[in-house]
């Protein structure tokens, strides 16, 4: 079953909506990253920070940054909504998002109030903390009564959303589905990936031989999903979707790119392609020593060396649970209106390889995808303990 997305609402640094954002992308701006003081003591961690006024959630117990995101980005898609609720019927219409951080970041502030004081604010809700938050404030905001629920699989989260809301459509459960993903800025996700060395405090270098670890960055990113080819920019379509879980270790990836490589082929099956139709891919890319290897060595495994390949990272920084959902909406973005020129994302790095990995097709700013109509892009997402997303978008028209 071909699952179509029909419309996309996204917030990142690089910007807000569609336009800002692909030109941004597509330019390869990393102006965004930046030093920023208070997440981590001593230290000024890049990150990849939303700079736009967010608009006040209208459910005052569902507040959050978390929750203002993903608001912001199903604002500019609001239209669309309306639309798939007025035909299909509130109850017929899921929202599948992942998240890692929820409102954790306000939940913080809270505790250090209680453990000042004795007694936490008036406005603390333990609610707006849960991880199906994100879910439970779009159900209620929407008023819709399909199935809702959130996917907490750290890295993959949203990756895996979009994955299970074709699963939904095509099991019949649902005949739309708001899918996609949102993470906040958070303390404990910058000092819980500090405490694992794993933070850089330049901008991140994805595959190069002076990578030293990741930046964070915020986000949310949402898609609405239908099995109906008629709305929006109807041709763009989630073509297949494969995951894998290898559990080799609760932090460090598989070295030999098994799990990896597994979840592209599923993922590739899924859609009834070969590799050699898959015309781009945004690779995970994070810039550690270990997941670049590992995920280099799946990708030469499987493509070889001639196809065009970025980390679109060191423009927004790792988006933790929305980056799935993010980096996706990046190739719907490269195949949409918004890119008549047909550029490719380009990877932004210092120009330095690492000779230990296989060498793969770095795109260059300017490079444009090689193929005409249709084209297949390729997402990866990994995440601890060994678990795998690969995601293949197109446009089938």
């Amino acid at each position: 079953m071909i699952a179509y997305l029909n419309a996309l609402g996204v917030v990142c640094a690089l910007g807000h909506g569609q336009a800002e954002v692909a030109a941004r992308l597509l330019s390869g701006d990393c102006s965004a990253m930046q030093p920023a003081e208070g997440w981590m003591s001593g230290r000024r961690p890049v990150v990849g920070a939303v700079s736009i006024a967010l608009p006040a959630v209208p459910l005052p117990d569902q507040h959050s940054r978390n929750n203002q995101l993903l608001y912001a980005a199903a604002l500019q898609i609001e239209p669309a909504i309306g639309q798939a609720i007025a035909r299909y019927g509130a109850h017929r219409v899921a929202v599948i998002l992942g998240t890692s951080t929820s409102g954790i970041a306000e939940a913080s502030d809270d505790i250090a109030e209680y453990l000042r004081h004795g007694q936490f604010p008036a406005h603390y809700r333990y609610a707006q903390q849960e991880l199906s938050a994100p879910a439970t404030f779009l159900a209620q905001w929407l008023q819709l009564s399909g199935p809702a629920y959130v996917i907490s699989t750290a890295c993959t989260s949203s990756a895996r959303a979009l994955h299970s809301a074709k699963r939904l459509l095509a099991l019949g459960l649902c005949d739309a589905v708001l899918c996609g993903g949102v993470d906040s800025l958070c303390g404990l996700t910058l000092n819980g990936f500090g405490a694992l060395e794993a933070i850089s405090e330049r901008r991140c270098n994805p595959l190069s031989a002076n990578r030293d670890g990741i930046n964070i960055g915020e986000a949310a990113a949402l898609f609405l999903m239908t099995r109906d080819a008629n709305s929006g920019d109807a041709s763009i379509a989630l073509l297949g979707a494969g995951a894998s879980s290898d559990a080799h270790h609760i932090s460090a990836p598989d070295p030999t790119g098994a799990g990896a490589l597994q979840c592209m082929g599923k993922a590739l099956d899924n859609a009834g392609l070969v590799p050699a139709q898959i015309d781009y891919l945004n690779l995970h890319g994070t810039a550690t020593v270990h997941n670049d290897a590992m995920e280099s060595l799946a990708v030469h495994r499987l493509f070889g060396a001639t196809l065009p390949c970025s980390s679109s990272k060191p423009l927004t920084g790792h988006t933790l649970g929305a980056a799935g959902a993010l980096e996706a909406a990046f190739c719907w973005l490269s195949l949409s209106g918004h890119n008549p020129q047909g550029l490719l994302p380009p990877h932004v790095w210092d120009g330095h390889p690492d000779l230990a990995l296989p060498a793969l097709a770095l795109v260059e700013r300017g490079q444009r995808l090689n193929r005409q109509r249709p084209r297949r892009l390729m997402s990866n997402s990994f995440a601890f303990g060994g678990n795998n997303v690969s995601l293949i978008l197109g446009d089938t028209a």
